[in-house]
């Protein structure tokens, strides 16, 4: 089971999951791994904690996303 983190709103947090996940299954139909979808948001240095766990992935760049100070587009 995901946990809000702390800092993050419940409904901002939920809105990001479903964000992540959409891009992670855009990485999926193409072809890509979980360290790809990592990667195409700037955190290739994250890619070798997932291996081929795509719900971790997502976890991580929806914690990226919803970071005090992240106002960078993807």
């Amino acid at each position: 089971m995901q946990m809000t983190p702390e800092y993050v709103d419940q409904m901002q947090w939920h809105q990001t999951l479903g964000f992540a996940r959409q891009v992670c299954a855009r990485v999926f139909r193409d072809g890509g791994a979980p360290a790809d979808a990592l990667k195409a948001f700037g955190l290739g240095s994250h890619a070798a904690t997932v291996k081929d766990d795509w719900s971790k992935a997502v976890e991580i760049i929806a914690e990226v996303m919803c970071a005090p100070g992240q106002r960078r587009a993807a």
